[in-house]
């Protein structure tokens, strides 16, 4: 266990005695405990293998490379649709987390197997994304902007076409995308 950790375990709430559960499972398991982006890591080395993290309905176990698990109980879930790599076992307390103590160790020891094989899950090129028309106009228009995009990483591009895309209005794209080209000429990200 790591003291850095503990202060999450240690919070009330609806999911505490579920959290313990999971945290007990993953450690059994002979993973590290880490802190990672505020919730509970699990790792293997210095890969990642799998996150607890609590919602308003659910309480779940995050598998970095899930899509790569076979699943035989049917119960990983893909968050949404744009969510490529990773998984998610859900429970809504401690009685379910308990009841599948044997296939959430079974899951967290071949998130090991397939982080030891050197297994990675194979992404989906930024080309294979639709652009939203308000974007490719203002790229079409302005040679530098579109330039400067191409020079993005890959998941900075991905982030920006998947946030353009997600506004239903016309309206609203163009306004994101007008918001965001200095960002993109700067060669920074959506978050940055």
């Amino acid at each position: 266990m790591n003291p850095k950790v503990d202060f999450f375990f240690d919070k009330d709430g609806p999911w505490r005695a579920a959290f313990e559960q999971m945290r007990a499972l993953a450690l059994d398991c002979g993973l590290t405990e880490e802190l990672k982006w505020g919730q509970p890591c699990y790792c293997l080395g210095k890969a990642n293998i799998v996150l607890i993290h609590g919602f308003k309905e659910y309480c779940a176990l995050l598998f970095f490379k899930g899509a790569l698990l076979q699943d035989p109980e049917g119960i990983l879930i893909q968050q949404t649709e744009n969510v490529q790599s990773a998984r998610q076992l859900r429970f809504t307390g401690l009685e379910e987390v308990k009841q599948k103590a044997k296939a959430i160790k079974a899951y967290i020891y071949e998130a090991i197997e397939v982080e030891k094989a050197g297994l990675k899950v194979p992404l989906k090129k930024t080309a294979a994304f639709e652009v939203p028309e308000e974007f490719k106009t203002a790229l079409d228009k302005q040679p530098a902007l579109q330039k400067a995009f191409e020079a993005l990483t890959p998941g900075r591009q991905r982030a920006y076409l998947f946030y353009f895309a997600q506004a239903k209005q016309s309206k609203t794209r163009e306004a994101r995308v007008k918001k965001y080209i200095p960002k993109i000429m700067e060669g920074m990200g959506l978050d940055d």
